[in-house]
């Protein structure tokens, strides 16, 4: 009985030792194929991050290389007196009432804006939008005009020839984007220097400013740059956008305007179009930052009325040409 028992108990030993045999193989087998699986996860998201990563560097290189042909191709009549600054465009639509049987807009209000790059000084040129000018097919016309017949392109290249001056961008907003942007600042103080009165249906323009100091929401501030009485005529709508533009220059450097700094951002991305590719807004961003607290400097386009018709600028070329010399003198230029 007791041989018996013995053997019973070697038997069960023998089929316990087998069946935990059995198990440590099967974890190890598991083990095997877990860390196999997980290396191979490991390679697989390695490889795909590595890949992922060279293909968007290879975007972005081609991307960058594309650009750099373009921005070379823009260039090739470009000054080198104007290698130092950033000379921006602005074109300010109005709202084709005066085309409404043809379509289209018109350059209410031309400027240009231009940034030295090292010192932040900046400088407005403002440019009546009856200044004549001719086109290439030799008609003279009004130069507000010719937005309707070629767009921003055809004023870059009229402008920068009337000027003698580089353009590195553009920019075009209509006057609702304009009203939405001062309301966004949450208005300009300024002073309306006579009371302005004035009416057209056709345009929808209705406008009662009295005389004084002003809070101008959007709306208001639209009003006082469209106005032309008949005293200055397109000289004092100048004055009065040069007078504006120093006001708003100078809410811009204020504390208060940085919470809204995201949203006036959103508004250029979204709401205004130009030239601007993602690189050249890395660089007008790097320039903006250096603006400076110094009050910029604001000139007409030189000039003189038509002989026979008061509502025609004509450009003065020599006054012209001194007046850029004073503008953009040798001592700013950076030659990288």
């Amino acid at each position: 009985m007791a041989t018996n028992q013995t053997r019973e108990n070697i038997l069960k030993k023998r089929r316990l030792n087998q069946k935990q045999k059995r198990v440590r193989f099967f974890r190890f087998l598991f083990t095997v194929v877990l860390i196999s699986l997980v290396v191979s996860a490991i390679l697989f998201v390695g490889y795909a991050a590595y890949s992922g990563v060279s293909y968007l560097y290879r975007e972005y290189q081609t991307m960058y290389q594309e650009y750099t042909e373009r921005k070379e191709s823009r260039q090739v009549d470009a000054q080198a007196s104007f290698e130092g600054y950033t000379n921006v465009l602005i074109l300010g639509l109005d709202d084709g009432a005066d085309l409404m049987d043809y379509g289209g807009q018109n350059a209410d209000t031309i400027l240009l804006m231009s940034f030295a790059n090292d010192t932040g000084r900046t400088r407005f040129i403002t440019i009546p939008r009856d200044t004549w000018v001719t086109m290439p097919d030799g008609q003279g016309t009004r130069l507000g005009t010719l937005y309707n017949v070629g767009g921003a392109s055809m004023m870059v290249r009229e402008i920068s020839s009337l000027l003698g001056v580089s353009i590195h961008q553009y920019i075009t907003l209509d006057m609702k984007t304009f009203s939405e942007l001062i309301d966004i600042m949450e208005g300009i103080d300024l002073y309306v220097e006579s009371d302005m009165d004035y009416e057209d249906p056709v345009s929808g323009l209705s406008i009662h400013l009295k005389q004084g100091y002003q809070h101008m929401d959007g709306q208001t501030a639209q009003e006082y740059l469209r106005y032309r009485g008949t005293e200055l005529g397109d000289v004092g709508r100048v004055q009065r956008q040069q007078k504006f533009l120093k006001a708003l220059y100078d809410k811009l450097l204020q504390l208060g305007t940085v919470p809204k700094l995201p949203a006036i951002a959103d508004m250029f991305q979204h709401r205004m179009k130009t030239s601007a590719e993602i690189f050249d807004s890395a660089h007008l961003a790097n320039v903006l930052r250096r603006l400076s607290s110094e009050a910029p400097q604001t000139i007409m386009l030189p000039g003189n009325y038509a002989a026979n018709d008061d509502s025609i600028w004509i450009p003065d070329q020599a006054a012209i040409q001194e007046r850029i010399k004073e503008l953009f003198p040798e001592s700013e230029i950076i030659r990288e």
